[in-house]
């Protein structure tokens, strides 16, 4: 199976569900975006490896993991997100040691946190990305603009819940019609994390 390079375009906020949040992941050499739903820990960790010039008092989890990593000369080569089901994305880190190669599950949230603090590349499969990838126009300015992350206020991210992937109950009572009308919807007003929910809920239903 091919893989596909993916950049971190940027972490929507969720407006009706508190703690939760979308890692939005965009295509490469493409125009699909791929939301990934997250917990605030992990978005707080991902947001401040990307606004770079923020550094905490103290080495978070994933900082620790990075330190521990460089002492004893531990590299990830990359992130490959190669599973999902029922609305859950798995993942793998590939990481080096002394020309070893090991493989090793992680949540898809944890290992990105890690990508970042390694400058390790994110791939996933490109049957994932048609499965769960979400089409988006572009305008010129978004295309100039495209490998630049969105602005991610950190300071805004201050709750801890744990990381949820699940397909919301919320859901569950709408037809597949009404669900991809809603998944339009959801995209068109660019609230992402509502578009990952919706396509989970329908990716559940495909599946059974």
């Amino acid at each position: 199976m091919s893989l596909v390079k993916l950049n971190i375009k940027g972490i929507s906020y969720s407006q009706t569900q508190n703690g939760a949040y979308a890692l939005i992941l965009n295509e490469v050499d493409g125009d699909r975006k791929l939301p990934i739903v997250i917990g605030a820990f992990e978005a707080q960790s991902i947001a401040i490896a990307l606004e770079k010039e923020i550094k905490p008092p103290r080495p978070l989890t994933h900082d620790l993991f990075k330190n521990f990593a460089d002492r004893f000369e531990i590299v990830v080569k990359q992130v490959i997100i190669h599973k999902l089901v029922d609305g859950v994305f798995y993942s793998s880190i590939i990481c080096e040691r002394d020309r070893i190669e090991e493989i090793i599950d992680a949540r898809t949230s944890d290992a990105i946190a890690l990508a970042l603090r390694f400058n390790a590349p994110i791939f996933t499969y490109k049957n994932i990305l048609d499965k769960a990838g979400i089409y988006l126009k572009f305008n010129a300015d978004d295309k100039e603009n495209e490998d630049e992350p969105d602005e991610v206020l950190v300071n805004e991210i201050i709750t801890n819940e744990p990381e949820t992937n699940s397909s919301s109950d919320s859901y569950k009572d709408y037809t597949l019609k009404e669900l991809n009308s809603m998944l339009d919807g959801a995209v068109l007003n660019e609230d992402y994390e509502k578009a990952a929910r919706i396509r989970d809920e329908i990716s559940r239903r495909e599946n059974k």
